[in-house]
């Protein structure tokens, strides 16, 4: 295996997380349970780029950006290791 199929692969991955950062942004407008498996998989999942994210980046407002950030920082990064 290669170094290209390697950044693929990883590149592949991190946009996977990417999708599921928005997965779990758009759940958190709806009324659903916040125990359920589906969102707690989503969490545990996201967790690892969010949580320190949110250290980070204050909310605006009632408005939290980070998923925003994140998605936008991973979608780069993941871009840059597919094209490689």
């Amino acid at each position: 295996m290669d170094l290209a199929s390697v950044a693929h692969i990883v590149g592949y991955l991190i946009q996977f997380l990417g999708f599921a950062i928005f997965a779990r942004s758009l759940l958190s407008w709806f009324p659903i349970d916040r125990n359920g498996p589906v969102v707690q998989a989503l969490n545990s999942i996201t967790d690892p780029v969010m949580e320190p994210l949110r250290k980070v980046i204050p909310p605006i407002g009632m408005i939290d950006i980070t998923p925003m950030v994140a998605m936008i920082v991973l979608f780069i990064i993941a871009g840059q290791l597919i094209s490689f």
